[in-house]
């Protein structure tokens, strides 16, 4: 498996390749979710080869934007499953990170442990300062890309009601994130109790 040969791959496709206007499915995105799976891993102590496995999960998860905004995770899979042979990722190797890039899509569906570690590395920044910044690319990529129209009101009632459902998988997403995410939800919580 030559995951550094995947990661450079993947890498240099992404900075080259990637619509400028994804300014929240960027490659600072996916390297953001590696450091955090990384850090995740490290806490939870997975094997070394289920590290490799999802970091290669990281660096592929929103491939697909490459082709489609809708659904990217599964071109993300169909990306992974053409990519990964050639740095010489076996079959049962390839569909494990396949398999993680799907738990991805929302709602996340994670079951083991490599899935858990990766949603939650996804979603990282909702327990974190920088939560506010990170959200308002997300809402000027939906608003340039015209894949959904807001108001700022209507922004932050809808992520009023993402906050309010989303829960960490792992116990060490929960210790690292979870406080912050309260505090984060209580602030849009009284930026929409003000807006009414």
């Amino acid at each position: 498996m030559n995951y550094e040969g995947a990661k450079k791959f993947i890498l240099h496709k992404l900075e080259k390749e990637l619509d400028p206007r994804l300014t929240y499915h960027s490659l600072a995105h996916t390297l953001d979710v590696l450091e955090s799976a990384v850090r995740i891993a490290e806490m939870e102590k997975i094997p070394a080869k289920d590290i490799l496995l999802l970091k290669t999960a990281c660096l592929f998860h929103d491939s697909g934007m490459l082709v489609t905004y809708r659904g990217h995770e599964e071109a993300s899979v169909e990306i992974c499953r053409h990519t990964l042979p050639q740095f010489n990722y076996n079959e049962e190797d390839t569909e494990t990170v396949c398999n993680m890039i799907k738990t991805t899509k929302l709602p996340q569906c994670a079951v083991g442990i490599s899935d858990k570690i990766l949603c939650d590395a996804d979603l990282d920044y909702l327990g974190r300062p920088d939560f506010f910044m990170i959200a308002h690319r997300l809402k000027y990529e939906w608003d340039i890309l015209g894949i959904y129209k807001t108001t700022l009101t209507q922004w932050y009632q809808i992520q009023l009601d993402f906050l309010s459902k989303h829960q960490y998988f792992t116990k060490s997403a929960i210790t690292l994130r979870q406080s912050y995410k309260l505090e984060n939800l209580r602030q849009i919580q009284f930026i929409c109790n003000h807006e009414k």
